[in-house]
Parts: C-alpha cells; sequence; structure tokens
C-alpha cells in the first residue's frame, strides 16, 4: 500500500473532464447514465467521558440488500491507546486501518512513546483527501493520549471533525439524536457505556443496514477494555413450523417419462499398468 507521505505533484486547479462524459452519457439515454450510489449499512459512535473514551458499533455487514456476516467486527485496533471504528466498504476500511496501524507502529518505535490522536487523524486525512474519495471509508477515531481523551471524525474525502461526541455510518442520525438529548460533560464511564449502547441501539432499531450485537471499546488512560458483544441481539430466528413435508401432501397433476434414444460412436478401452 502507498505510503500517506508520497509528495503530489500539484494539478493545477479543478478537472472537469467528467462532466463533458456525463452530459454525453445522459444525452445517449443509455443506462449508463443511471449513476447509482452504493449504500452500506452501519451505526458507529463515540463519546468522551471523565477518564477516557467509549467507542461503540454494530456488528451486521451488508452486501447490497442481503446480510453478509452477523457478525463483523467494526472496531479495529490502532495504538495501545488509540482504536478506530470503520463504515464504509469493508475491505476499504480494513486496509486503511492497517495502513494508519503500521505507521503509528513506526513513529512510536522511533520516539518511544504511545502516539497522539492529532498524528493518527493526520495520518488519515492527507491518506483520504489524495485519494479524492475513491477509498469509501468513514473512519470514528477514539483514544486518550498525553492531552487526554479525543474523538475525530474522517471522512472519505479527508473532512476532519472534532467533537466530545460523534457518530457516523447510515444509522448515524437516530445515535446523535439520543447523544444531543442525554450528554452531559464529565459523565462516569458506567454512564457513558450506557449512553452509547443506546446510541448504537437507536441505529439499529431505524436503519435495515444496522443490526445484530452491540460492541463497545472503553479506552482509559490506564487500559482498554474492549467489550464484544455488550449486548447480544434480541432477535434470534426461530422456525415457525415444520418444513418436512409427508409423502403426498402435494399432489402430482401430471406425469410423462420419456426413453431416450442413445447412440454409441465410439468406445476406448485403457488398460492400467500394475508393473
Amino acid at each position: 500500500m502507498s505510503s500517506p507521505y508520497v509528495y503530489e505533484i500539484d494539478g493545477g486547479g479543478f478537472n472537469f473532464e467528467n462532466c463533458v462524459r456525463n452530459a454525453h452519457l445522459k444525452a445517449s439515454g443509455t443506462d449508463a447514465a443511471k449513476f447509482k450510489a452504493k449504500k452500506t449499512g452501519t451505526t458507529i459512535a463515540g463519546i468522551i467521558f471523565k477518564d477516557g473514551v467509549v467507542l461503540g458499533a454494530d456488528t451486521r455487514a451488508t452486501s447490497g440488500e442481503v446480510v453478509a456476516d452477523k457478525n463483523c467486527s467494526k472496531i479495529h485496533y490502532i495504538a495501545p491507546n488509540i482504536y478506530c471504528c470503520g463504515a464504509g466498504t469493508a475491505a476499504d476500511t480494513e486496509k486503511t486501518t492497517d495502513m494508519l496501524r503500521s505507521n503509528l507502529a513506526l513513529q512510536s518505535l522511533s520516539l518511544c512513546r504511545n502516539p497522539r490522536l492529532i498524528m493518527a487523524c493526520r495520518i488519515l486525512q492527507e491518506f483520504l483527501f489524495r485519494h479524492k474519495g475513491q477509498i469509501s471509508a468513514m473512519l470514528l477515531l477514539g483514544g486518550v493520549d498525553i492531552t487526554g481523551p479525543h474523538i475525530f471524525t474522517v471522512g472519505p474525502f479527508g473532512s476532519v471533525n472534532k467533537a466530545p461526541f460523534a457518530t457516523m455510518g447510515s444509522g448515524d442520525l437516530p445515535a446523535l439524536a439520543v447523544f444531543e438529548d442525554r450528554y452531559k460533560p464529565n459523565m462516569n464511564e458506567e454512564d457513558a457505556k450506557q449512553l452509547v449502547r443506546d446510541a448504537i441501539t437507536a441505529g439499529i432499531s431505524n436503519d435495515l443496514g444496522s443490526g445484530s450485537n452491540v460492541d463497545l471499546c472503553v479506552i482509559r488512560r490506564d487500559g482498554v477494555e474492549y467489550i464484544r458483544p455488550f449486548e447480544a441481539s434480541n432477535y434470534k430466528a426461530q422456525r415457525l413450523g415444520k418444513y418436512k413435508y409427508d409423502q403426498g401432501t402435494t399432489p402430482v397433476l401430471n406425469e410423462q417419462i420419456a426413453k431416450l434414444q442413445v447412440d454409441l460412436i465410439g468406445e476406448t478401452v485403457q488398460k492400467m499398468d500394475v508393473a
């Protein structure tokens, strides 16, 4: 994977080549002109409490309208004091967090201390901005460094936001509503964990792309607690009846047997050498 520190030569302003292409496609009336955005489903959230940070995520991975994985891990390890929640395309979030983890590991070995949150945020910001949104990764960084607890959100185009609480993904609006209603500064750990759990549950209840379990990660100055799952899903699939039907249950309306005429064109016999 390319390094986030590679120098990129300035192209000299914006490029509008795709505008002409899109106009021709729209005028032609072909199916290629119908651009559709790829929808992914996730609810991730984070909050700062008195002694650290609590991150939360659901565990449903979707492929279009199909639930591909019911127990997907969306909270990624970055450094001993930094974790990251990922929303978007699963492969993009995995490789992007792998790149960030390897770069911060080298920084830690060079500086002989844990990395700072702003360092991780700047690496992600430059990496995603250079790819101009082609990497579908929306990341929520959380952790505790020498300056205290922090939460950063990094968009797929490199936009950065810092706040005491944040949500991302397709279920971010219901989760954000819970935070805005009940958040208080200097919350204790148990209240913060319950608030993040309720925010993720709100996203699960109001978004079809989010579901299954609730995972939490509590980052303190003296250690990290990764709780997987913090709460299991209450929606369990159950058989509603028997799926084995007795013979004769379905009536046979018509039956026809036809014999096939097969002609032998050639035959070859091979002997196995047993010597």
